[in-house]
């Protein structure tokens, strides 16, 4: 081969091997799981930093809550400082207590003896259903972290597969087995492979680290609910 020929095909074969021609030389499954993988990237860091700075805020609304709740308030003050509407879970275990408190304070005065007995297990109950509704909000659409960090190189695979068959059938029809005809179609297959290792690759790391600080946070909670519940519990037996 003469040099302006080997010139021309080498100029061939780059422009062929940018991503935007690759993608669009693509056979449609080839396209398909590109756009799939492409797609569930882009999601995985939307859910990526809707939860870093959504737990960072949680963190600094217990911070500001613990300070208040240990400073040696009245804990009534507190409850109607917050109201009804509580910002962030600490705050709805706290308040959920405390409604329940006041409400059987009400009801069960005739009875003091059942009010000591049921109360505390009653609390415990309703701080109990509270963080679990709470961690269950917080813990929404882990699971796609999860099932992309696990699947995509898989479905990215696939798509190899799928375009080196597609390359090998291309060469056994056009009966060349120059760079310039093989090289396009097997960089188009290896394109799909890297996009699922570009999706999985963040999306296991982040559901790693994600899932850390929100069990930290969850013990967090459930260290602070059990505090309460035994203040409530001794505030209980001085009443009586």
């Amino acid at each position: 081969m003469d040099p302006v020929q080997a010139t021309a095909i080498s100029g061939a074969v780059s422009s062929d091997l940018s991503m935007w021609s690759l993608f669009l030389q693509a056979d449609i499954i080839v396209k398909a799981v590109m756009l799939t993988l492409v797609m569930a990237s882009f999601w995985c860091w939307a859910i990526i930093f809707d939860k870093w700075l959504r737990l960072k805020s949680l963190v600094r609304r217990a911070d500001h809550f613990e300070d208040s709740f240990w400073s040696g308030g009245s804990l009534e003050e507190l409850y109607d400082r917050i109201g009804q509407r509580p910002q962030d879970p600490m705050s709805s275990v706290f308040v959920a207590a405390m409604r329940e408190w006041r409400r059987s304070a009400v009801n069960g005065r005739a009875d003091r003896a059942a009010l000591r007995l049921s109360l505390p297990q009653r609390i415990d109950r309703v701080m109990s259903v509270t963080m679990e509704r709470e961690m269950e909000q917080l813990q929404a659409r882990m699971s796609f972290l999860a099932s992309v960090g696990s699947t995509a190189p898989f479905i990215g695979l696939f798509g190899t597969v799928w375009g080196i068959m597609n390359a090998f059938h291309n060469i056994g029809m056009t009966k060349n087995t120059s760079l310039a005809v093989v090289a396009p179609g097997i960089a188009e297959a290896l394109f799909a492979t890297a996009l699922g290792l570009v999706a999985a690759i963040p999306a296991v790391l982040a559901y790693n680290k994600l899932s850390g600080d929100i069990d930290r946070y969850s013990m967090r909670l459930e260290a602070f609910a059990g505090e309460f519940g035994a203040i409530l519990s001794r505030q209980l037996e001085e009443k009586a």
